[in-house]
């Protein structure tokens, strides 16, 4: 084995360690910033210098991104200015290795001076900054990896666990679902694998329907002249309930068979009865899970009575990049 594979190895396994060390040490400290955080009026507002200010921008935007609303606060600005930005009401979680962190230390007094609560995260309880913060979630003594452990890299890994495991067990405290990402996450993949069925479907004009006892040729003729074709129609009773689902699929195996006069046949007599259908509130990306299972590109949308609402189909999926 390359020696070098060996050595990378080497870094990861003692960052591994570090985490498990500071899973091991979680306790009440933990629980009592949860309930602070789950109590806010304000925001965190995270504050850190160097590679330990990285992870604090991180763990922020985790926070925000997960219901929590969230800054933060650079402590060389901070004390230039910026203090203004932490108010009552707010939080301020502090992040630094050695817990001696100067600039950390200076906006220290002024952020108390405000009844704004300090959470520490650092390798001991005893450093200056743990002395002076209300709650300590302590890392423990942490080496870092690499050539001559100068390089912050173990106590950075820590800290992001740890700041991760904070914002996702807070996220849970607020109950923050699948919904409420999609809200959050508008643009991206996460934000479009989360809109809901209704919002994707094709209704109107775009959704093609036919009464119960349409002859084939009106049910093709819809089809047809359907803007986008969908090359499906689905069948509704006089009150709009789905009652079947009819594709071009179904009209090519008719022909195979031997199809008569299409002006004469009935689509109740060969459209798929009972045919599968979603609700508007689906995600679709499940929608996306039922049609790969059932090999289908087409699914009718209803609610809760049966009613016709739309029709979702794989294409619209595509091209919003779900699928």
């Amino acid at each position: 084995m390359d020696p070098r594979i060996e050595r990378a190895r080497g870094i990861i396994e003692h960052e591994a360690a570090a985490v498990r060390q500071v899973a091991e040490r979680l306790g009440t400290p933990f629980l009592t910033t949860l309930d602070l955080i789950l109590g806010l009026r304000g925001r965190v507002v995270t504050a850190g210098m160097g590679k330990a200010g990285f992870i604090a921008q991180k763990v922020s935007a985790t926070l925000a991104s997960t219901g929590t609303p969230s800054i933060f606060l650079h402590p060389a600005e901070a004390i230039h200015g910026d203090l203004g930005r932490v108010e009552a009401g707010d939080l301020v979680l502090a992040f630094s290795k050695s817990g001696e962190t100067q600039e950390l230390l200076i906006m220290l007094p002024h952020v108390k001076a405000v009844g704004v609560p300090v959470v520490a995260i650092t390798q001991l309880q005893g450093s200056t900054l743990g002395r002076h913060s209300d709650v300590v979630l302590e890392l423990g003594r942490i080496d870092e990896a690499g050539p001559y452990g100068l390089a912050p890299s173990t106590s950075t890994t820590a800290m992001l666990a740890l700041g991760d495991a904070l914002a996702l067990v807070v996220q849970e405290g607020r109950r923050f679902g699948p919904e409420d990402f999609a809200r959050f996450h508008p643009g991206g993949d996460l934000g479009r694998r989360l809109m809901k069925v209704g919002e994707l479907m094709r209704r109107d004009a775009h959704n093609p329907r036919v009464a119960s006892g349409a002859t084939l040729l009106q049910a093709i003729e819809v089809m047809t002249r359907t803007p986008g074709r969908p090359g499906a129609t689905s069948i509704v009773d006089h009150d709009g309930r789905l009652l079947g689902f009819f594709t071009d699929g179904d009209l090519r195996r008719q022909i195979e068979r031997g199809l008569d006069d299409p002006r004469q046949r009935r689509i109740d007599d060969i459209m798929t009865k009972n045919p599968r259908s979603i609700g508007p509130d689906t995600f679709a990306l499940e929608a996306l899970g039922t049609m790969h299972q059932h090999h289908i590109d087409q699914l009718p949308v209803v609610d809760a009575a049966g009613r016709l609402l739309g029709l979702l189909d794989v294409q619209d999926l595509l091209n919003l990049k779900i699928a």
